[in-house]
């Protein structure tokens, strides 16, 4: 299982991460506390809090995944 932190910036970011692993065939989970969504479901993200990071889990070991996701990755300063 890879986990890694998502931070979105607007509404179109949103779409855009929805639709870049919508190709990929490997279940996404993104939520944080005991609210998790199908990361797949752009309904589903849209009724996260997404003010601050969120927490993406996929088991999947495609590197390419982690290349598509990284303008989307949160990294704490």
């Amino acid at each position: 299982m890879q986990k890694v932190n998502i931070k979105f910036k607007d509404v179109e970011q949103v779409r855009q991460f929805v639709n870049t692993i919508d190709k990929f065939d490997a279940n996404f989970d993104l939520g944080s506390g005991k609210k998790v969504v199908d990361a797949k479901s752009i309904l589903g993200v849209m009724a996260l809090d997404l003010s601050g990071p969120l927490c993406l889990r996929y088991h999947s070991d495609d590197k390419e995944i982690e290349e598509r996701i990284a303008p989307f990755v949160y990294m704490e300063a």
